[in-house]
Formats: C-alpha cells, sequence, structure tokens
C-alpha cells in the first residue's frame, strides 16, 4: 500500500509554481500525495496533474483569531478523514496552523517548509516584537521529533537555531530550476534591457525599482526596463493596478504583467533585478535569472543575498535605496563584459546548488527521514536520497 503524503497550502497559485514538481517526484516515488489549500482557479492545475485536491478557507495575510480556530479545526477535521502517514505544510501560516493540527490528529510525520521568516522577523516594531514571540512559541509547540522544518537560506537558519529550533532544521535552497528550460543564451542585440520578475508587492523594492529607472534616464542612460507581475489583491502591501499602468503609461517602466514565458523574457534581456526587503527565502526568480546566466542586481537582505554574491555573479546593493540601485544598474548597462563574467558565474552556481533535480532528491530524502525509512540527512543539511533520482515536470 501507498504511504499517504498531504501537502498543505495557503495558496494554490505558490503550490503550482514551487512544489507541484516536488508532489510529482514523490508520487513517482511511491508516495499517494493530496493537496489542501485556498480556493483558487489554480487548483484546476492541480487537479490537471493527477492529483486530488480539498479546499481550504485559509487566507495567505491577517491573524483573526476566532478565523484561525475554525480553519485549525478544518484542517484538523481533514487530518482525520485522510489519516496521511505525512503532512507537508507550505508557508508560515501553513506552518503555524497544519503543524498543531497534526500534532492534534497524531500524523506520523510531519515538514514544515518556511518559505521565507518574512517581516516579522526583519521588522523591528513592538506588534512584530510581539509577532515573532508568538510565532516562535507557536514552532516550538508544533515541532516533534519527528519533524523536520525546511528553511531555504542560511539566515532564517541561524535564526531558528538560536531560538532552540536548529536541531531539527533542514536547509534546502529554494525550490528548484529546471536547468534544461533556464539555459544561458546570447545577449539580444539593441540596448540593455533590465526585467524584474516578481510579485507586485511594495516590499519587493517595486516602486524603487521604477525610481532607479527614472534616474538613470535622467542621466541619459539608455536602456529598457520591464516589469513582470501581477499586482496580489490578499496581500495588504499589493501595488494597485492602477499605480502600475499609472507608471506604464508615464514610460518608467514596461509592465507587462503576469507571464508564464519567463525564460523566453530573460533571453530576450541582459540583467535582472529584484530589490527586495522582504523577508525573502531564495526569489524563484533570482534563481532562474543565475540558470539564465543574467547578471543579477538585488539587495543584501537575507534570501537575495543567499543566491547572489557581490562581484561574483552579480551585484548587491542597500536595500530601499534607488540612487544605489541605479549606480549598481548603470555599471552594467555599460559594461558588456562585465555582464559576461557575472552572469558566467550565475549558471555555475545555478548548476551547484538550486537545479531542480538535486532539490527533489534532498526534499524525498526529508521524506524518508521523518518517515523512519532511511537515515537520511543530518539535521541542519539535506544530503541526497537513497535510491534513483526522481524526475519530474518542471515548475
Amino acid at each position: 500500500m501507498s504511504r499517504r503524503l498531504l501537502y498543505l497550502s495557503n495558496h494554490a497559485g505558490y503550490f503550482v509554481s514551487h512544489r507541484l514538481s516536488h508532489a510529482l517526484a514523490a508520487r513517482e516515488a511511491g508516495w499517494d500525495i493530496r493537496v489542501a489549500c485556498a480556493e483558487s482557479p489554480d487548483q484546476q492545475v492541480i487537479r490537471d496533474a493527477g492529483v486530488p485536491v480539498e479546499s481550504l478557507s485559509i487566507t495567505r495575510s491577517g491573524l483573526r483569531p476566532d478565523r484561525e480556530l475554525r480553519v485549525l479545526g478544518e484542517i484538523h477535521r481533514l487530518l482525520k478523514a485522510q489519516q496521511p502517514d505525512l503532512v507537508h505544510c507550505i508557508s508560515l501560516k501553513a506552518v503555524l496552523l497544519g503543524g498543531l493540527a497534526a500534532r492534534l490528529a497524531g500524523v506520523p510525520g510531519v515538514v514544515l517548509s518556511i518559505n521565507g521568516l518574512g517581516h516579522i522577523f526583519t521588522e523591528r516594531s513592538l506588534l512584530t516584537w510581539a509577532l515573532r514571540a508568538v510565532v516562535l512559541t507557536l514552532l516550538r509547540i508544533v515541532v516533534s521529533p519527528r519533524t523536520r522544518v525546511i528553511v531555504q537560506n542560511r539566515a532564517d537558519l541561524e535564526r531558528l537555531t538560536r531560538h532552540g529550533l536548529g536541531g531539527r532544521s533542514v536547509l534546502i535552497k529554494g525550490a528548484g530550476v529546471d536547468l534544461t528550460r533556464f539555459q544561458p543564451t546570447p545577449e539580444p542585440p539593441g540596448p540593455a534591457t533590465v526585467i524584474m520578475v516578481s510579485r507586485l508587492i511594495w516590499k519587493k523594492g517595486v516602486a524603487e525599482y521604477v525610481e532607479a529607472a527614472r534616474l538613470l534616464r535622467r542621466r541619459g542612460v539608455e536602456a529598457r526596463f520591464l516589469l513582470v507581475g501581477a499586482s496580489d489583491p490578499d496581500n495588504p502591501g499589493a501595488v494597485p493596478d492602477a499605480q502600475l499602468e499609472a507608471w506604464h503609461r508615464e514610460g518608467a517602466v514596461e509592465w507587462l504583467g503576469r507571464r508564464e514565458d519567463v525564460d523566453s523574457l530573460l533571453s530576450q534581456s541582459h540583467i535582472a533585478c529584484l530589490p527586495s526587503y522582504y523577508g525573502e527565502g531564495v526569489p524563484k526568480g533570482l534563481i532562474e535569472a543565475a540558470a539564465a546566466a543574467r547578471p543579477i542586481v538585488t539587495t543584501d537582505q537575507a534570501g537575495c543575498a543567499e543566491i547572489v554574491q557581490d562581484g561574483e555573479n552579480g551585484l548587491q546593493v542597500p536595500a530601499r535605496d534607488p540612487a544605489a540601485l541605479a549606480e549598481a544598474l548603470r555599471r552594467l548597462i555599460e559594461d558588456p563584459a562585465l555582464r559576461a563574467r557575472l552572469g558566467a558565474r550565475g549558471r555555475e552556481i545555478a548548476c551547484d546548488d538550486y537545479g531542480l533535480e538535486s532539490v527533489l532528491e534532498r526534499t524525498l530524502a526529508v521524506y524518508e527521514t521523518v518517515a523512519g525509512l532511511t537515515g537520511g540527512p543530518r539535521p541542519g543539511e539535506a544530503g541526497p536520497a537513497r535510491g534513483p533520482v526522481s524526475r519530474a515536470a518542471s515548475d
């Protein structure tokens, strides 16, 4: 009989883009997989892949105790009904609610993926201090001997270690990139093109990117600036569509909206940019840019600095500093040789640390460890799975 693995996520779109390939690899490795997530049109993509989906009333943001208690009960009932051998909770809210429900329901094994510890660990205020204390208390409750916490960057691993959770934490850098889809291509002719691919929330540095583009235009620097992504109405920090349209009409940036052909857009661009000050894990867009051998300009924040090594495969700038961002972009716009050197190193880094097959191996090894079927990786590192590499569709 197949072992049953249930994924819990608060966003179907994120699951499709970052974790569906993992689920399909787990199915190929012999797991009977199911998904439970917030209701969304993206659920159909999961169903089309042959994966059963349950809808949850979990939200991506906001903390209303009455609502979260209802969701906790909903997840608990689902776990009791489905009786999974392993539950994999994805994103911080799903980790806290799903992890607690799994403890209450007696689920044998639990994997908790923290995609980035977010603003409550990066901002300093009385509110975030209080939220941080609550989150850490809940994490200590939900983490048991048969639990592993997957984090994506060393800074988050160090934070959890300082708070006594390092012994059950595993570092796996990002969700992986399909190295056959995102490949190096020659730079296109014409003016240098800069591309920013992201969820369009303010903390991703969208306004700083637009202001840097304005500064460079005023200085007479010839370049195009693409902005790829959609606003995120479920996030209180979303950039409104009206603002994005205004920037597009102004000519500050070319807003392309949500696109599925990011590999093609990267091949038509010269430089990738993400001036984020969000609590990132490892941004998918930067991993894809590195795999495509495009030099990157980003901030010195934890998740961004995990993939971009300053002066090796990109340039780091301080967060919320449009002038510094503009200067770094100018260097790359005006120096094709530097772009080529940084881009080539980025491809090497992507192949060494971020290839999809390698990430799938490490994730499956964690599943086997938690299930108690193999020795698996030691806490704090993620070694290869035992047995053949599992191949799955790209995200």
